[in-house]
């Protein structure tokens, strides 16, 4: 199967890059599955009902969070709705709204995506990805696992994906907004990259206004949050899976958008 994941994308720009793009690349690349990082969908943080919609209605059929999970008040009545494709991290608290995993069955294929979030570096300390993604795993099966590792420490992410080799069939980092350049399968057949990157602003510091950004870097100050204007780059990797939970290939996608 075809496999596409887009990196976190950032509010309004991103959803609509999505919008014009997914199209074109349902077609060249005979897509049967579209995954993408919400963590920040809404105005660069959270989600929303309206900007889930928005994404889902261009064609997304899953969407994972991260750090920014909780930003939006509205996300817990989303997330408590079983039917509505959007998990949090399985490593937060089992007493938090949500699921940290979806399956599905796609023809004669069974998909599970489960997302967790590091710790290194990580405001939030949350419960062992490790553990927990071992606990899923000894009690959950599918003919493909996808895993979003939403974490900033690269150590972290390559070791989650040496630890998870041969076990499911992707491990994507993402988080930091910046694509790796390590793209690859790793010796049992999982697909692997330490960060898928971002849909956002290109002239920006990860989404946000660059200039707002370098002011407080330069006077040591906090600034408010402003997506920053111009064209659009597209981050993304292609999956190809095979039979037993292995991938073939991995590719990684960048394009820009204008509008």
């Amino acid at each position: 199967m075809n496999i596409l994941f887009f990196g976190d994308v950032v509010g309004e720009p991103g959803r609509h890059a999505i919008k014009k793009i997914l199209p074109e690349w349902q077609k060249k690349y005979e897509l049967d599955f579209v995954i993408a990082n919400g963590d920040n969908l809404a105005h660069g943080k959270g989600v929303t009902k309206r900007s889930l919609d928005e994404l889902l209605e261009s064609g997304v059929d899953l969407v994972t969070s991260g750090d920014h999970t909780w930003s939006k008040k509205e996300v817990i009545s989303i997330l408590e709705d079983k039917k509505v494709p959007l998990i949090r991290p399985a490593n937060f608290s089992e007493r938090s709204p949500g699921r940290g995993y979806w399956t599905t069955q796609l023809r004669t294929k069974k998909i599970m995506v489960i997302n967790l979030i590091g710790r290194v570096f990580m405001k939030q300390q949350c419960n062992n990805p490790f553990e927990v993604i071992n606990e899923i795993l000894d009690k959950e099966d599918a003919d493909i696992i996808i895993v979003d590792f939403h974490a900033e420490a690269t150590a972290e992410k390559v070791c989650m994906g040496w630890h998870l080799d041969g076990r499911v069939s992707a491990v994507l980092g993402t988080h930091t907004h910046i694509p790796t350049a390590d793209a690859q399968i790793l010796s049992n057949g999982t697909a692997y990259i330490s960060d898928v990157g971002m849909v956002g602003p290109k002239n920006s510091s990860l989404g946000a206004d660059k200039d707002l950004t370098l002011e407080s870097f330069i006077k040591e100050m906090p600034f408010n949050y402003e997506i920053a204007d111009g064209p659009v780059k597209i981050n993304a990797v292609l999956i190809e899976t095979e039979k037993g939970k292995k991938s073939k290939k991995i590719k990684l996608l960048e394009e820009i958008v204008d509008f």
